[in-house]
This record gives C-alpha cells, sequence and structure tokens, in this order.
C-alpha cells in the first residue's frame, strides 16, 4: 500500500527581522579590533522592509577605504537571510568613541514633510529633471511650502535650471537650503563645481543622499519633489526605505524605447510597495510657433495608453517647445518666464492633481508593514 501523505505543516522561515540580522551580522569580523562589527559597535540603523534591507555601518572617516571588504561582507551575510530579496550596507561616518545610533526599522528622515513625491524615470533624456523643476514651481504657485531635492548625484542638474550658482549656508551642523522661485532646494551641484565629477561607489552616493535629507534645514514643507537619478539603483532603493514616499510619477516620452524603461521604473516602485501616482508624456508633440501646427516627432498618446495598461493615472502631456529648453538653460524655469504660456499651463494642472492625490490623505502619515 502507498504510505500516506505527509499532513505536516511546511517549516515555516521567519522574515528577516532586526534581530536575526545582527545575528548574521555577528558573523562579519573588523580586521582592526579582531572582534565581531556587532560587538564593535560598528552596526548602526537596521532599516527592513519587505524583504529589503539596509544597515548603517559606522566608521571613522579616515578607515572608510579600509571598511570597504567589511562593508562588502556584511551585504553577503545579510542575502544569506532568509527572506532578504536585497541586502545594502551603507558606510556613514561618526567621530572615534561615539556611541552608535539606536537600531531602526522604519524611516526616520524628513519627518516634518507632509508628502515626498520621487519624480522617477526608466531612462535618461525624458525631460525628468525639466518636469521636477517645473512642477516644484507649480505647486509653490499654489501657495503651498515646497521642496525640491536633486537626487542625481552623478548628473546634478538643479543648479543651472535654478539658475543658483552659490553654495549653501551652514548653520550649525545643518547646511541651509537655496531657495528660488518661491521653493526649497538642495543639490550635489550646489557643492561642487559644474565640471567635477562625482566618481563615486554606491555606497557614497547613498550616503551623500541621506546626508542631504537628514542634515539639511529643510523646515515644514507640504510637499517634496524628488528629481530621480534614471533607472532602478541605489538612490531608488535608499528613498524606498529611508522615507516614508507618498509616492512616485513616471515620466516618459511616447516612443516605444521610452515606456519600456518606464515600465521597468513602475515595477521596481511597486516591488518596493510604493504607489505609483501616473505617468506624465513630456515631448508630447511639437506645435509649431508661427502656424500652430502640431507634429507628433516621437509618437503620440504612448504614455496614456501605457498608464491605461499598467492600471495607473495618466496625469498629462507636455509639448516639446524651444521654449521650455532655452528658459531651463537661462535659469528661469518655464512656468515663472511665461506662465500664461502653453508649457506652463500643462505643469500647472498636472501639479494641481498631483497636489490632489497626496495632499489631503498624507497628515496621519502613511502605514508601513514591516517584515
Amino acid at each position: 500500500m502507498p504510505a500516506p501523505p505527509d499532513t505536516r505543516p511546511a517549516t515555516q522561515h521567519p522574515g528577516p527581522t532586526p534581530e536575526r540580522l545582527r545575528a548574521a551580522l555577528a558573523q562579519v569580523v573588523d580586521p582592526a579590533t579582531g572582534r565581531d562589527i556587532v560587538a564593535a559597535g560598528l552596526v548602526g540603523d537596521i532599516s527592513v522592509r519587505d524583504g529589503l534591507v539596509q544597515v548603517s555601518l559606522l566608521t571613522d572617516r579616515a578607515r572608510a577605504q579600509a571598511m570597504e571588504p567589511v562593508r562588502l561582507a556584511a551585504e553577503r551575510a545579510l542575502s544569506a537571510v532568509a527572506g532578504v530579496r536585497n541586502a545594502s550596507a551603507v558606510l556613514t561616518g561618526h567621530k572615534p568613541g561615539a556611541q552608535p545610533a539606536a537600531p531602526s526599522s522604519k524611516p526616520v528622515l524628513l519627518p516634518d514633510v507632509t508628502a515626498i513625491v520621487a519624480i522617477a524615470s526608466g531612462k535618461g533624456g525624458v525631460g525628468k529633471s525639466t518636469t521636477s523643476v517645473n512642477l516644484a514651481v507649480a505647486l509653490a504657485q499654489l501657495g503651498l511650502r515646497v521642496g525640491l531635492l536633486d537626487a542625481d548625484i552623478y548628473g546634478p542638474s538643479m543648479p543651472r535650471m535654478l539658475g543658483l550658482n552659490r553654495k549653501p549656508e551652514i548653520r550649525g551642523d545643518k547646511m541651509l537650503p537655496l531657495e528660488a522661485w518661491g521653493l526649497k532646494a538642495m543639490s550635489i551641484g550646489f557643492l561642487v563645481e559644474e565640471e567635477t565629477p562625482m566618481i563615486w561607489r554606491g555606497p557614497m552616493v547613498m550616503g551623500a543622499l541621506e546626508q542631504m535629507m537628514g542634515q539639511v534645514e529643510w523646515g515644514t514643507l507640504d510637499i517634496m519633489l524628488v528629481d530621480m537619478p534614471p533607472g532602478t539603483g541605489d538612490a531608488q532603493l535608499t528613498m524606498a526605505q529611508r522615507v516614508s514616499l507618498a509616492g512616485a510619477v513616471i515620466v516618459s516620452t511616447p516612443q516605444d524605447i521610452a515606456l519600456i524603461d518606464a515600465r521597468r521604473g513602475v515595477r521596481m516602485f511597486e516591488r518596493t510597495k510604493v504607489p505609483v501616482l501616473g505617468l506624465i508624456e513630456n515631448m508630447s508633440f511639437f506645435s509649431c510657433p508661427n502656424c500652430g501646427h502640431e507634429s507628433h516627432i516621437f509618437g503620440h498618446g504612448g504614455a496614456r495608453a501605457e498608464a491605461a495598461r499598467l492600471g495607473t493615472e495618466f496625469l498629462g502631456e507636455v509639448p516639446l517647445l524651444l521654449d521650455i529648453r532655452t528658459a531651463s538653460d537661462a535659469g528661469t524655469p518655464i512656468v515663472a518666464a511665461d506662465p500664461d504660456g502653453e508649457a506652463a499651463r500643462a505643469f500647472a494642472m498636472i501639479a494641481k492633481r498631483l497636489w490632489e492625490k497626496v495632499g489631503t490623505a498624507r497628515s496621519a502619515g502613511p502605514k508601513i508593514t514591516m517584515s
């Protein structure tokens, strides 16, 4: 006779809790002391969210280079824990002898911002930064307290687009954001010369991004737009894990190749449990300044159709106009340069709809399910 079926419940692995992750990190040795990094006091914040893990490793700046093998070993140890889908260890500077911060399993940055919205794209060259700047100015024109964070560490464009070329002031241990066009802004481009290349590895990028959120005196804001770098890399993961994002907006052009990359952006935010608020079609059509004839240079309606296919909202379309480019290059966003023009009206409508989606539902804060 055949053996009876095994009705015993399958073994369930518990999720990646901070305690299990800390135990895994205890297997990593600090070569300078010969002790494990937990006992040596080098493990700071541990953030866990839906299988995405980020850990801060505390180190003196002078040891940053020597700590890189330890950081990589920590990531391998974290990745081996059952239930971990992605693990990131970030080197964070601290003074020798200072006590590490208490472990935390929830985002703690930017607590005084009502709604934080990531403006993203799957690829570069679709006008994401131009869209971010003009939406921020349009939101400020609605009377809102607006912040604009340039998270594109490798290619910061905010200084040129906002017409700002000075360094931020320091007050105590924090920087003051620069102000222009009714909003507050911060970019790595304010801190380095325009032609200086940022030859940084991922941990340095994530550290810089966290500093621009946590070590800047943003004050109380109604909304902050974060101009994300293109793609689905370290900066996107840092934002998803370290702040309570109200949602993400995906910018695309109408052609198929851009829409393919836009889909990747949508799926990335879905996997990190960040709601996608909608799609914007930039360079949607060219309107001849002489006769007003519309030409669909890159196609038309692709982002609208893609939004419907993905089950998200189509927020609007922005025309391809020479004035948008010239105004951006001159440091005057088109929304401010020509507030009654076609482009400004398009950005204003999108900004109004964006605030309708996030402005009234954020006062109580998000509900975050922790693994």
